[in-house]
């Protein structure tokens, strides 16, 4: 267990200071107020991507308004030196919840759903807004559990064919997992910028791997065992990261 998880971690979208004020919107003031049933005077931790981490305590707690006083800056080291995107193709349920959350902890730097042929989710319109609101907090909740000082963006979701077009100049490494794949990241050179593309659970289409390498993504593998979709983003960051990142010793 962390040494941080006796006092709760809040991520905010507001400029932190301190010896100034926040007053934290009714979401995060629910979870403090009504979950962990913190009062005034309790502690809590505030980060909002600055790279720094503040020390702050409630001042005033009423049912529909908390606020918050910052007491302290930090500066500890708990970011990646290795950028990686990930695109995650749109699972169902809990494991799209499992693969966002995992990748947060395993220091994805951003994170892109992207809708593939052979995926089964079917989103649109109130439906795709309120999942894609859902995958937010889903992110956000991640990010504070584990102590990171930067909330990964979660960019709307698109179609696989799309993305492909518009970042076909992506600088660094794109990497996708392919069945075929024969090449496995130890024979790749160290680049510190690296996509990352995992298929949905019934894999990506002959036709969405020959577009991706002509879009310039290397095809990579695992390794002989056939993962879920929900596993293999999860095992190639932390090989990623093992291999080049901050979990190499």
């Amino acid at each position: 267990m962390s040494r941080r998880a006796h006092v709760p971690r809040v991520f905010v979208e507001s400029p932190l200071a301190v010896g100034e004020a926040i007053e934290l919107a009714d979401a995060k003031r629910h979870h403090l107020a009504t979950v962990l049933r913190l009062g005034a005077d309790a502690p809590v931790t505030l980060f909002n991507g600055d790279g720094h981490e503040y020390g702050a305590r409630i001042v005033q707690a009423e049912r529909k308004r908390m606020t918050l006083a910052v007491e302290t800056q930090h500066s500890p080291e708990r970011e990646s030196s290795l950028s990686i995107t990930l695109y995650q193709a749109i699972a169902r349920g809990d494991r799209m919840d499992f693969a966002l959350a995992k990748a947060v902890e395993l220091g994805v730097t951003a994170i892109r759903p992207v809708f593939t042929e052979r995926g089964k989710v079917k989103l649109e319109g109130d439906r795709l807004a309120k999942k894609q609101a859902h995958w937010q907090a889903v992110v956000e909740s991640a990010a504070e559990q584990s102590g990171r000082l930067v909330c990964p963006p979660l960019h709307p979701a698109t179609h696989l064919a799309q993305t492909l077009d518009e970042d076909a100049h992506t600088d660094g490494l794109r990497l996708m997992l392919a069945p075929t794949a024969t090449t496995g990241l130890t024979a790749l050179a160290k680049n510190t910028r690296t996509t990352l593309l995992i298929g949905p659970e019934s894999g990506l289409s002959e036709a969405e791997i020959s577009s991706a390498e002509a879009a310039g993504w290397q095809p990579i593998t695992l390794g002989p065992r056939v993962l879920r979709t929900e596993t293999a983003g999860m095992a190639a960051l932390a090989a990623l990261q093992s291999l080049w990142g901050d979990l190499a010793g």
